[in-house]
């Protein structure tokens, strides 16, 4: 059996239970080594065998998996945040299918909530955006043509942004492309919920110069958009003269 484990956004206590009690009882575990939180591995036994997968090609990690079925061990395959989520896990999933051999998956903390816990943020926040756009700069690797930056850049929501702190300069000129202005809040977070974490604040317009400055280049997400700012509606959620199928409205 393969259980595909999220191991949180960083913090080694951010895992779930369930994924801490899957380490726990693995005899076999792949993890991404040049994402996931080494202190992770400490909750593993003392005779689990450890593979770190940014050392491996996707048939060398199949071939860890069946052996380890052929012997009829369970292995953990360990991704960071959440598998979903830029987790490279359904051609995994398939490989296994293919071969037979069952798995499951035991969801995780992605780092976009790490992020918006570090920024003390709420990113659907009333009258200012209701939407999450989760997406990434194009590098070396494409996005489909319709996703591009400056086009999704145009709905003026909050926009979280992975795998591209390294091409800052571009994003801005990407993002400036759409409803943004050069004023337009932004932030970029390093390591979300690690010890060594790092945040800097900024206006889109210094986006790139304030990476630079910080000395950020990888390992960051980038959120931009007006939940940063101090500007919102109260929701109606508490609001006392709105009814809801739990409470009556109060009366002036």
């Amino acid at each position: 059996m393969v259980h595909i484990v999220g191991a949180g956004c960083g913090a080694a206590d951010l895992i779930t239970l369930r994924g801490k009690k899957m380490i726990e009882n693995a005899d076999v575990i792949i993890y991404a080594g040049s994402l996931v939180n080494p202190q992770l591995l400490e909750y593993a036994r003392k005779d689990c065998r450890i593979y770190d997968s940014s050392k491996m090609d996707l048939d060398e990690v199949i071939d860890v998996m069946k052996s380890a079925e052929d012997e009829g061990l369970d292995t953990v395959r360990l991704h960071t945040g959440d598998p979903s989520i830029y987790g490279a896990v359904r051609e995994q999933m398939d490989r296994l299918k293919a071969l037979g051999i069952g798995y499951d998956i035991c969801p995780g903390v992605s780092s976009l909530f790490g992020a918006a816990a570090a920024l003390k943020a709420e990113y659907t926040l009333p009258g200012v955006s209701q939407t999450v756009i989760v997406t990434r700069m194009e590098g070396r690797t494409p996005v489909p043509e319709a996703e591009a930056i400056a086009k999704l850049a145009e709905h003026g929501a909050t926009m979280v942004i992975f795998l591209s702190a390294s091409m800052t300069d571009k994003l801005q000129e990407e993002l400036l492309k759409g409803a943004y202005d050069e004023d337009t809040e932004a932030a970029i977070v390093y390591k979300a919920t690690w010890e060594d974490e790092k945040i800097v604040r900024c206006r889109l317009g210094d986006l790139h110069g304030s990476a630079v400055r910080a000395g950020i280049k990888n390992l960051a997400l980038i959120a931009v958009g007006g939940f940063l700012g101090n500007d919102y509606e109260l929701s109606r959620l508490y609001d006392a003269s709105f009814e809801t199928a739990f409470r009556e409205a109060k009366k002036d």
